[in-house]
C-alpha cells in the first residue's frame, strides 16, 4: 500500500481528469442502463395497444439514452486514455530525471535486459493503476448507488437484493480472483526481466557463443524462460474466464432474487407488472461495471510489484550528489589530487590509496602503471562519476563537488578505451560534441582522427553499437568527437589501445599538437613517445610509486624503467628459431 500510495502521489495533478473519466464511465453504463429501461418499457407498454402519447416518454428516453452512450462512450474513451498517456509520459520522465543522477556508478550493478525492462515493461504495467484499478470501483460504487435509488423508488426489497449480489461482485468475486493469482503477477514479472536480459545477451552476444558453442544452450535457456512465462500467462487467462463467467452467474442469480420477489407482488396487484421487464433489464445491465473488477486486484498486485522495482532504482542514493548551489568553474586549470582514496563498492582492496599529484595548467602528463593498477579510476574521479573515498580533487583550488556536473564534463573532452556509438548516422554521433557544428567541422574533427575516407559517409548508418566499424575506426570517431568538443582539458583513457602502431603514431601526433594550449592526461600501459610528455606518473597497486621526467624514471631504474626495458627491448632469434 505504501508502494500504491507514492504512485498515486506522483500522479496527483492529473486527479481531477481521472475523476472526469470516472464520472463519464459512470454516465455511459448509466445511459446503457436508462436505454435498456426505456426500450422494455415501450415493449410491455406496446403489448397493452396504448394511445401513442402514453409511449412518448419511453421513446423520448431510448432517443436520448441511446444519443447520449454513443457520445458518452466516445467522450470517456477520449478523455480516460488521454489522461492515461499523459500519466505514462510524466511517469517516464520522472523515472528518467530520477535515474539520471545514479548513472553511471550505481547502474553497474544492473544488467542492460532488466534496466530495460524497468524502464518501458513496469512504466507500461503503471498504465493499469488508473485504468483498472482506480476507475472501475468508483464507476461501480456510483452505479450501485444508482440502482439504490431507481429500484428503491419501486421497492426497497428489490434495492437491497441487488445490494447483496452488487457486494458479492465487487468485493467477494474480485478479493477470491486475487487470492488465487497471488504471486502470478511476480512471477511473470520476473520471467519478463529473466527473458530480456537473456535475449539481450543472446544477440549482442552472439558472436561469443558460437565461438564457444554455446548458441544451442542459450537458445534453450531462452525457450525455457518462455515456456515458464507462457505458463503463467495461461494461469491468469483461465482465472480471469473463470471470474467473468462467476460474474455473469451472479447476474443472473440476482435477476432471479429480484422475480421471485416480484412474482408474489405481480399477483397480489401489489406491484405493476409493465414495470417487471424494465426492473429486470436495469439490474442485468448494472453489473456490466462490475465486470472488470476482479481484474483489479490483479492489477494492484502487478502495480505495486512494478512500482516496487522502480523504486529499488530511485531510491538509491546517487554515488554524486549534485551541488545545491555550484560555483563558476574557475578560470586557472590546474588540477590537483589530494590524498585520494578510492574502493569500488563491493571490492574489498582500494583501487587508490593516497594519491596525491597535481597536473598544472596547460601541462602534459602521462599516468602509467600495470594493469589493475588505478589509471581508469583516476579518469572516473575527475569526471565526477564516482566520489572519492577520502581526500579531495580540485581545479584551480576548487573542489569538483561544488562544480555543476554538466559544465565539469562539458569543459572535459574524454576518449575512453570502450567507444559508445548510438545506433545513428555518423553524423548524429559526431554531433554530440556540438550539436551546432557544421559539415566542414565534421570533416576537419574527422581528417584529425585520422578518418579521411568518412568525410563523404557523414550520413552512413553506424549499426548496432556502432558494430558497422571497426574497433580502431570507433575509437578514432571518439578522437574525432574530442576534437569537436573543444575542451580546455583533454582525457585520453588508453585511447589509442585499438589502433595499430603506425596509426596510433599519427593520432598521437595529432593529439599533442591539438593539446598544445590545452591541459592534457593520457593514461596508457603502452609506453610510446613518452619524452613528449611533461611529467609521467607511475600507478602500482593504487599507489603513486614514481613521478618525474622519462630521461629522470629511466634513471631511477625503477618500475618504470623496467617497463620501459620490458616493451622496447629488440627481439631475436636464436640458432634454433626460438624468439628470445
Amino acid at each position: 500500500m505504501k508502494v500504491l500510495g507514492r504512485l498515486l502521489g506522483i500522479v496527483r495533478p492529473y486527479r481531477w481528469w481521472m475523476l472526469l473519466a470516472a464520472l463519464l464511465g459512470f454516465a455511459t453504463i448509466g445511459s446503457g442502463i436508462g436505454l435498456l429501461m426505456s426500450s422494455a418499457y415501450i415493449i410491455a407498454k406496446a403489448a397493452l395497444h396504448p394511445s401513442f402519447h402514453e409511449l412518448q416518454l419511453g421513446i423520448t428516453g431510448v432517443r436520448l439514452f441511446g444519443i447520449a452512450r454513443g457520445a458518452l462512450r466516445y467522450a470517456e474513451r477520449l478523455v480516460s486514455h488521454n489522461t492515461t498517456f499523459r500519466i505514462l509520459s510524466r511517469l517516464r520522465l520522472w523515472f528518467y530525471e530520477s535515474l539520471e543522477p545514479l548513472a553511471p556508478a550505481r547502474l553497474q550493478q544492473y544488467k542492460s535486459g532488466d534496466l530495460l525492462q524497468r524502464v518501458i515493461g513496469d512504466i507500461d504495467k503503471l498504465e493499469n493503476l488508473y485504468v483498472r484499478v482506480i476507475a472501475p470501483p468508483l464507476t461501480a460504487a456510483m452505479i450501485s448507488l444508482l440502482l439504490w435509488f431507481l429500484l428503491g423508488a419501486f421497492s426497497l426489497t428489490f434495492a437491497l437484493t441487488l445490494l447483496c449480489f452488487h457486494l458479492v461482485a465487487g468485493i467477494v468475486v474480485p478479493f477470491l480472483a486475487g487470492h488465487l493469482n497471488r504471486g502470478t503477477a511476480a512471477g511473470i514479472s520476473g520471467m519478463q526481466s529473466a527473458l530480456q536480459t537473456a535475449t539481450v545477451d543472446y544477440i549482442q552476444g552472439m558472436g561469443e557463443l558460437m565461438l564457444f558453442g554455446k548458441l544451442d544452450a542459450q537458445r534453450e535457456r531462452l525457450e525455457e524462460l518462455k515456456t515458464g512465462l507462457l505458463r503463467l500467462q495461461r494461469k491468469q487467462k483461465l482465472i480471469e474466464q473463470w471470474h467473468e463467467a462467476l460474474t455473469g452467474l451472479l447476474m443472473s442469480g440476482a435477476v432471479l432474487a429480484v422475480i421471485l420477489i416480484m412474482a408474489p407482488m405481480i399477483s397480489s396487484g401489489t406491484f405493476d407488472g409493465i414495470f417487471a421487464a424494465v426492473i429486470v433489464v436495469a439490474v442485468m445491465a448494472s453489473f456490466e461495471a462490475f465486470t472488470p473488477l476482479p481484474d483489479t486486484m490483479l492489477h494492484v498486485e502487478e502495480s505495486s510489484l512494478a512500482g516496487k522495482r522502480l523504486f529499488e532504482i530511485i531510491d538509491t542514493k546517487p554515488e554524486v550528489t549534485a551541488a545545491a548551489a555550484p560555483v563558476p568553474f574557475p578560470e586557472n586549470g590546474a588540477i590537483r589530487f589530494e590524498g585520494v582514496g578510492f574502493t569500488y563498492p563491493g571490492n574489498a582492496k582500494a583501487s587508490l590509496s593516497g594519491i596525491t599529484f597535481c597536473i598544472g595548467e596547460r601541462e602534459k602528463i602521462a599516468v602509467v602503471g600495470p594493469s589493475g593498477a588505478g589509471k581508469s579510476t583516476i579518469a572516473n574521479l575527475l569526471l565526477g562519476f564516482w566520489s572519492p573515498s577520502e581526500g579531495s580533487i580540485s581545479i584551480g583550488g576548487c573542489d569538483i563537488r561544488q562544480l555543476d556536473q554538466e559544465t565539469l564534463r562539458r569543459k572535459t573532452a574524454t576518449v575512453t578505451q570502450n567507444t559508445y556509438l548510438f545506433a545513428e548516422t555518423l553524423r548524429s554521433n559526431l554531433l554530440l560534441a556540438k550539436p551546432d557544428a557544421s559539415d566542414e567541422e565534421l570533416k576537419t574533427a574527422l581528417c584529425f582522427a585520422g578518418l579521411e575516407t568518412f568525410a563523404g559517409k557523414l550520413d552512413e548508418w553506424a549499426g548496432q553499437h556502432g558494430m558497422r566499424f571497426s574497433g580502431g575506426e570507433r575509437q578514432r570517431l571518439a578522437i574525432a568527437r574530442m576534437a569537436l568538443q573543444d575542451a580546455p582539458f583533454v582525457v585520453l583513457d588508453e585511447a589509442t589501445a585499438n589502433l595499430d602502431a603506425i596509426t596510433e603514431q599519427k593520432v598521437m601526433e595529432s593529439v599533442l599538437q591539438y593539446a598544445g594550449d590545452r591541459t592534457l592526461m593520457v593514461i596508457t600501459h603502452r609506453l610510446r613517445n613518452m619524452e613528449r610528455f611533461d611529467r609521467i606518473i607511475v600507478l602500482e597497486n593504487g599507489i603513486v610509486r614514481e613521478e618525474g621526467t622519462h630521461r629522470e624514471l629511466i634513471e631511477k631504474k625503477g618500475l618504470y624503467a623496467s617497463m620501459w626495458s620490458l616493451q622496447h627491448r629488440p627481439v631475436t632469434k636464436n640458432l634454433t628459431g626460438e624468439v628470445s
